[in-house]
C-alpha cells in the first residue's frame, strides 16, 4: 500500500520546479551563450543601455537558479518513492489506533459509565 500524502508532495514538487523553471529560466539562460560567443556578458534593463559585467556573476546566478530547479524536482522524486515505498501508515501499533475501530476506547468508556 502506498502513502498518498507523500505522492501528492512529491507530484506538486516536481510541478512547481517546472513552472519555476518555465517562467523565470528564459532569463538565466542567456549567460553561457553570451560567454561562448562574445566572451563579455551584459546587464540588461528597460530604462538603461545595457552595462557590460563580469561574466562569472551571471553564471553564479544561473548556476544557484539551476540549483533550486533542480533541490525542487530532486525532492519531488524522493517525496513520490517514499510514497510509492510507505508502508509506515499501515504498521501503526494497536494501543495508537484512534477512532471507532479501537477496542480499547469502547472498553475504557464503557467502564467509566458504572
Amino acid at each position: 500500500m502506498s502513502d498518498m500524502r507523500f505522492i501528492l508532495i512529491g507530484v506538486a514538487l516536481i510541478f512547481v520546479g517546472f513552472i519555476i523553471l518555465g517562467v523565470f529560466g528564459e532569463g538565466y539562460q542567456a549567460a553561457t551563450f553570451e560567454e561562448n560567443e562574445f566572451g563579455t556578458c551584459y546587464e540588461y534593463s528597460e530604462d538603461s543601455p545595457p552595462v557590460e559585467i563580469n561574466c562569472s556573476y551571471k553564471i553564479f546566478d544561473q548556476t544557484i537558479f539551476f540549483g533550486l530547479v533542480i533541490a525542487f524536482i530532486a525532492a519531488g522524486i524522493i517525496s513520490l518513492i517514499k510514497g510509492v515505498r510507505g508502508d509506515w501508515d499501515n504498521r501503526v501499533k494497536p494501543e495508537d489506533v484512534v477512532g471507532p475501530g479501537n477496542n480499547q476506547n469502547e472498553n475504557s468508556d464503557d467502564s467509566g459509565k458504572d
